[in-house]
């Protein structure tokens, strides 16, 4: 018998659910209990096999924008939204091809490490533990979001202080408080074991709801045709569609179409590649398709820049290249990487597909209470013939939601907290502290930022996760990805080269990122002028386009313009970069956290 608050709770669904917390708190524990050293906290002891780590690295680059935004994105926006997936998965080509390898054979325990150690300059090193930080908030806002939503959906009928269903900030608050306990206690080896479990457990709880699904109501092909203007005649709302007294039509192809709300995009527009995502901003300007075209093709080749160089300058990823033994299996593992999270990725536009055409109701919410949330919803059409075993799916991907937004949550906690700990205090504040006083500060730093991104996560419940994430994405994009790709193959690189790129571009994507979410929050109007300036809006919404190009440029001149300032052995750092490690050259930069 359920409590009272919790009478009106699907119990498969918060039976599983809670299962995933459990499972997780064990694992971190357990784990916990090996790391003994602060190698153990910062890279876990640099011995994490390729298997280990690749899985490991996925389950933590799958996050809630995987899992639940892509679905929620591909059936609110359609083809246009397919890039995020594709650039997902490609962005690990930028990292197997140029990055993974040199960077792991420098050796280091963070990146600001890696920015000190290639320029001797501490002051660098200050430079680059901000951008984590920046970075890592930006991008732990939407898994806030989409702990928020799964809380609000498997508590959404319970009766709390008079009000029905659970609200979004209990969610965020509670997956916040577990996941800085658990990286409080276990640093990178206590998360590691964890993160490659929830790997395989997301891609569970992915995949077997859609083979389900398809094999019950359609397969993804049909459900794609059932959208095309040809088959289907045009939907309106039932009060302007003769048609819509049934509540669903039948399209040729067999598949029992609901009605379409006035709020879904028609279904010309949602099968175009420049669809309701790239065009928003020249459809708000009222401008015709024909005056779209250039303003859709900017936004798409500034959102592949975003995503694809983003994905080679996140820091929470790239630590994770310093737990490999040596730069071969870094390199390894980034190949196992792109095969894994390329299998996760062709489930969810499945999701967003048969949601459009069976659960379009989600179209008249928004936020955490709309098409972010189809991942978790659909599965339950299946209770309308085959109960219980709708509830049961549905708590399988509300496990794999859980396992999402707390994998890559707790990477970026790592991250930043390895930042704070290992940079700042036991770098700048106290050079002079023992290995233990910064695994203790490790844990007080971690509580820190747990709750400052938990507080962040409570504001942003209007904001789509998918669309936060790739914002995230263009910061790392226009200030770690130019400073890693110029300093691994550039020996012309100087400190102030790199630094007045970095900050440039980091800080102008940064602004205009953060400009463009004032907006959509509501806290500053700038609705009219975005209006009558769309070309503003999409280079302030995706700023890659123009900051990536801004940075590298201002670190080729600044260099130039400093060449006497190339550091001393640089010929013996690009030696370490890039010779084969049979040679003997490859260094571990930071030695003395384990008492070396």
């Amino acid at each position: 018998m359920l409590p009272p608050l919790f009478a009106a709770v699907d119990p498969w669904i918060l039976a599983l659910s809670m299962v995933t917390v459990a499972v997780t708190l064990v694992m971190g524990y357990w784990a916990a209990g090996k790391s003994r050293t602060a190698s153990d906290f910062f890279v876990a002891g640099r011995g994490v096999s390729v298997g280990w780590n690749a899985s490991a690295i996925s389950g933590e680059y799958l996050s809630a924008a995987s899992f639940m935004g892509v679905a929620g994105m591909v059936m609110s926006s359609g083809y246009d939204a397919l890039w995020y997936p594709v650039c997902y998965a490609c962005g690990y080509l930028f990292l197997l091809l140029f990055i993974a390898g040199p960077l792991r054979r420098f050796g280091a325990y963070t990146i600001p490490d890696f920015a000190e150690g290639r320029f001797d300059s501490p002051i660098f090193r200050k430079i680059a533990v901000i951008f984590v930080l920046f970075i890592g908030f930006f991008y732990t806002m939407p898994q806030m979001n989409g702990a928020g939503t799964a809380l609000a959906y498997i508590f959404k009928d319970i009766s709390w202080f008079g009000q029905t269903g659970l609200p979004y900030w209990v969610g965020v608050v509670v997956v916040g408080a577990v996941i800085t306990l658990n990286v409080a206690i276990g640093g990178m080896k206590g998360i590691t074991l964890v993160q490659a479990f929830q790997y395989w457990l997301k891609l569970f709880a992915i995949s077997v709801p859609v083979f389900v699904l398809i094999s019950l109501h359609g397969g993804y092909g049909k459900h794609l045709e059932a959208n095309r203007p040809a088959a289907t005649p045009a939907i309106a709302t039932t009060a302007t569609n003769p048609a819509a007294q049934d509540p669903a039509i039948q399209s040729p192809d067999g598949i029992r179409r609901e009605l379409l709300p006035a709020k879904a995009p028609t279904d010309d527009v949602w099968l175009n590649p420049f669809g309701p995502l790239t065009t928003k901003a020249p459809r708000a300007a009222n401008l015709s398709p024909e005056q779209s075209r250039p303003y859709a093709l900017l936004y798409t080749y500034s959102l592949i820049i975003a995503l694809v160089c983003g994905t080679a300058g996140l820091p929470h990823i790239l630590v994770r290249f310093y737990t490999n033994p040596d730069g071969v299996a870094a390199k390894r593992t980034t190949m196992w990487v792109m095969i894994l999270i390329g299998v996760f990725y062709v489930f969810p536009p499945v999701f967003g597909t048969v949601g459009r055409n069976l659960l379009p109701e989600l179209y008249n919410a928004t936020g955490s209470r709309g098409p972010d949330k189809v991942v978790l919803e659909l599965p339950l059409i299946l209770n309308r013939a085959h109960a219980p075993w709708g509830a049961i799916l549905s708590g399988i991907t509300c496990a794999g939601a859980f396992a999402a937004f707390m994998s890559t949550f707790s990477g970026l906690l790592v991250s930043m907290t390895g930042a704070l700990a290992h940079d700042v205090y036991g770098r700048m504040l106290r050079p002079q502290s023992t290995p233990n006083e910064r695994m203790r500060m490790f844990k007080w730093c971690a509580i820190l930022v747990g709750g400052v991104a938990t507080l962040l996560g409570c504001f942003v419940e209007k904001l789509q996760i998918n669309f936060m994430v790739g914002q995230a994405f263009a910061i790392a994009a226009a200030s770690y990805f130019p400073l890693l790709f110029m300093s691994v193959w550039w020996r012309g690189m100087t400190t102030r080269g790199a630094a007045a790129g970095m900050l440039v571009g980091g800080l102008c994507a940064l602004v205009a990122v953060t400009l463009t979410n004032f907006s959509d929050l509501g806290w500053i109007d700038l609705k009219p002028f975005w209006i009558a300036h769309p070309l503003l809006r999409i280079l302030c919404e995706q700023p890659a386009i123009w900051c990536v190009p801004l940075a590298i440029s201002l670190m080729v001149l600044v260099s130039l313009a400093t060449r006497a300032q190339v550091p001393a052995d640089i010929r013996m750092k690009m030696l370490v970069l890039h010779a084969p490690e049979t040679l003997g050259l490859k260094q571990e930069y930071v030695r003395d956290h384990d008492g070396h």
